[in-house]
């Protein structure tokens, strides 16, 4: 049904090739990297030791976004680069990469931060050589931003950004690689780097179902493992200076009866002046994010504290008094860590998000950066690794990102409106066809509170599904979407996993069980204490 081939085939052929570029690390970072070397010709292999965007690239605030927060700090050029990044990404992707707008209520005695923030607009504007409408005034707040506090309301500003689904656009761009030649590997696990020369050649890695390790040898590995980078750069070189500072930006899902937005909205926390968004993603309300040090082991998934949630609980009551919002309306939680480089800055949001490049003993570390630039990120990367690789000419940034250009189909099943198949191609591309031909009325239907169709459920098992949270958390996102992590939907989900997985039920039970935990603990709303 898709690109994605078996995990025992692909394991087989990779310990039986001599690679280019061997990638670590399955988010949008390696991702980017994977499709740009293949674009070059090379053979390049990428593994990641848990599942594709477990990490950052599946737990971020769904913004791809132009870098505002950047002009603040007077850096112009990196607000370029993610703008147009940014316009080409919304235009290659419709249906995943969408353009939204925000609302930035602003009140009285604000005179000083609201010129700033025009002025700021104004340069978002001329950077993406589109002008936009600035000024949302008391009135049209009314009818765009009901629910928002009224006392000495002055107006808003609109903010034009983008909005998508960050695991599938991992996903997306994974499949775009592997179209091309390339071979990416879920949950193999590298071990221990291979050095000869005391320069790295290759990987021992262990596959996490059986437990087998294997050694593969490459030209050139390189770490695109994010936060967790410092990991594997402890084996060639102990004692560097620039280490990463793991950062957790935690995020709470609420469902549109209980925070009716009619557009998206920026919020200035009360507190700490920090922004924070409200913003409509996959029939929900997402909201986030906190940034503070995250202390916990990286080896664990990370988690929202109750000091997390109330902080967002009390971002949300400030800008919507009325609504009254409470932890028992949190539907439920998400939560990534961001790698940035620990420059020893007090104030964690202080910190560059810059990506950086470092080459140690042969060891290419790529970390830092954006989701919106992984484009940029990689071409970095690879102009880097012509040191080991050889001349790379034609790593320009004037190449789509995506080869195929999607042809639209007609609705020809009822239940599927417009928007649905947009949304649809965005995510599978040209592959909906078929998806919609080998599908059922009932297959089509929405799953309710959300935007998935259940065909979704069927198409995506074989995108090397090993685990149930693999299915309900990346390939789709209905854990987050629906209560309890989806619990009252398990006997259809059942269903799909032994018809495309053929999962028997003793497996069934043991990965219902595995994922219910894992929701529970991870992605719940936690306890007060």
């Amino acid at each position: 049904m898709t690109n994605f081939q078996s995990r025992e085939k692909l394991i087989d052929d990779a310990v039986t090739t001599d690679w280019d570029i061997i990638v670590i690390g399955g988010g949008i970072t390696g991702a980017g990297i994977l499709r740009e070397a293949t674009r070059q010709g090379l053979k390049v292999l990428l593994m990641e030791q848990r599942d594709f965007a477990w990490g950052t690239s599946s737990r971020s605030t769904k913004m791809v976004h132009g870098g505002l927060r950047y002009l603040k700090e007077g850096n112009i050029a990196l607000t370029r680069e993610s703008v147009v990044e940014r316009e080409n990404l919304i235009k290659e992707l419709p249906g995943l990469v969408n353009n939204r707008t925000f609302i930035l209520p602003f009140y009285k005695d604000k005179l000083i931060k609201r010129l700033i923030v025009h002025m700021g607009l104004i340069v978002y504007d001329l950077l993406s050589k589109k002008w936009r409408k600035h000024i949302c005034s008391r009135e049209e707040m009314k009818i765009r931003a009901p629910h928002v506090g009224k006392d000495n309301l002055k107006g808003g500003f609109y903010i034009n950004d983008a909005v998508t689904d960050d695991a599938r656009l991992v996903l997306r761009v994974i499949s775009e690689a592997l179209d091309h030649g390339a071979t990416a590997i879920n949950y193999c696990k590298v071990d221990r780097l291979i050095k000869e020369n005391n320069r790295v050649c290759g990987v021992q890695f262990n596959e996490a179902e059986t437990g087998t390790s294997y050694t593969v040898k490459g030209k050139l590995v390189i770490n695109a493992t994010g936060a967790w980078a410092d990991h594997l750069r402890d084996q060639v070189r102990k004692k560097t200076k620039d280490r990463i500072r793991p950062l957790r930006g935690s995020h709470i899902i609420l469902s549109r009866e209980k925070l009716p937005l009619v557009d998206n909205i920026s919020i200035i926390h009360p507190s700490d002046g920090r922004p924070v968004t409200t913003l409509v993603w996959e029939g929900r309300v997402l909201m986030g994010t906190t940034d503070i040090d995250h202390k916990g082991n990286l080896d664990q998934e990370a988690s929202i504290s109750r000091e997390e949630t109330d902080y967002l609980l009390v971002a949300l009551n400030h800008q919507f008094p009325l609504l009254k919002l409470k932890s028992e309306d949190i539907i439920s939680t998400q939560a990534g860590i961001r790698p940035v480089i620990d420059t020893g800055k007090k104030n964690p949001s202080q910190e560059s998000r810059d990506h950086v490049i470092w080459n140690e003993d042969g060891l290419l570390t790529v970390t830092g950066g954006k989701m919106t630039t992984f484009r940029v990120i990689a071409l970095d990367a690879l102009k880097a690794a012509q040191q080991v690789i050889g001349p790379l000419p034609n790593l320009k940034r004037k190449h789509s990102i995506f080869s195929d250009k999607v042809n639209p189909l007609p609705n020809s099943k009822k239940p599927l409106s417009q928007e649905s198949l947009n949304r649809l191609y965005g995510r599978y591309g040209n592959s909906v066809q078929k998806m919609i031909d080998q599908s059922s009325i009932d297959d089509l239907q929405q799953i309710s509170g959300t935007e998935t169709i259940w065909a979704e459920l069927q198409w995506v098992a074989t995108e090397m599904v090993v685990h149930l949270d693999d299915l309900l958390l990346r390939r789709t996102r209905l854990g987050m979407l629906l209560q309890n992590g989806g619990k009252q939907e398990m006997p259809k989900i059942q269903s799909i996993c032994r018809l495309v997985l053929g999962w028997d039920e003793e497996k069934w039970d043991f990965e219902e069980k595995r994922y219910l935990e894992i929701w529970q603990k991870y992605y719940s709303v936690p306890k007060k204490t």
